[in-house]
């Protein structure tokens, strides 16, 4: 069972809000979609169902509601952490620091990068439509990032190829990071990327 969440005796609208609804990600997170309901969601958050009801109007309100949140997180996050156009310095340095910042920011944003990456089981269609916009998105930007390739005459025959690559091969770092983070540190697994770049720039 969740943890009951500590509230202080009185919150703003605001504050009450973004408190429901890391009541409903940490349910989700640990036990499911399948296990979020308005009564599970206020029982946790020491509140009566009314005032999750003032703030949502439903349960599909409540679960768009943190599918949003937590994709607008998401998107904001990677857009400041997708490489610049790499044909600016040496290429391998510039997509080490991106993972780099990838990583830690899904360290930081752990509970975000699961839903992201490892939706649960029960997920909602409209979370992972969002999560399907974002991902496309930040493929576009990373194809035009590494379109010139790792130098004159080596640029990307087909950077959406490229970037698909790229993407996969960092989404599963962070995959690896949140499941088994003592097995898998964010510097092994930056070890393990430079070996692969050095043999791709070769």
């Amino acid at each position: 069972m969740p943890t009951q969440v500590a509230k202080p005796t009185r919150m703003s609208a605001a504050e009450r809000r973004e408190q429901l609804l890391d009541v409903t990600k940490q349910l989700v997170i640990e036990e499911g979609f399948h296990a979020v309901s308005i009564e599970a969601v206020a029982r946790t958050a020491g509140v009566s169902r009314p005032i999750v009801y003032g703030h949502f109007r439903d349960l599909d309100g409540l679960l768009q509601a943190l599918t949003d949140r937590e994709s607008e997180r998401a998107v904001a996050q990677l857009a400041a952490v997708l490489p610049r156009d790499i044909g600016d310095g040496d290429p391998r340095q510039e997509l080490l620091r991106a993972l780099r910042s990838y990583l830690e920011a899904a360290r930081a944003n752990p509970g975000t990068w699961r839903l992201v990456l490892m939706p649960p089981e029960g997920a909602p269609s409209f979370l992972r439509e969002r999560i399907a916009i974002g991902r496309a998105a930040a493929l576009a930007h990373l194809a035009e990032a590494v379109r010139p390739g790792f130098g004159p005459g080596r640029e990307s025959p087909d950077p959406e190829l490229t970037a698909a690559m790229l993407s996969s091969f960092a989404d599963e770092s962070v995959r690896l990071m949140l499941t088994d983070p003592d097995r898998h540190p964010v510097e092994r697994l930056l070890a393990h990327a430079r070996w692969w770049l050095d043999q791709l720039a070769r």
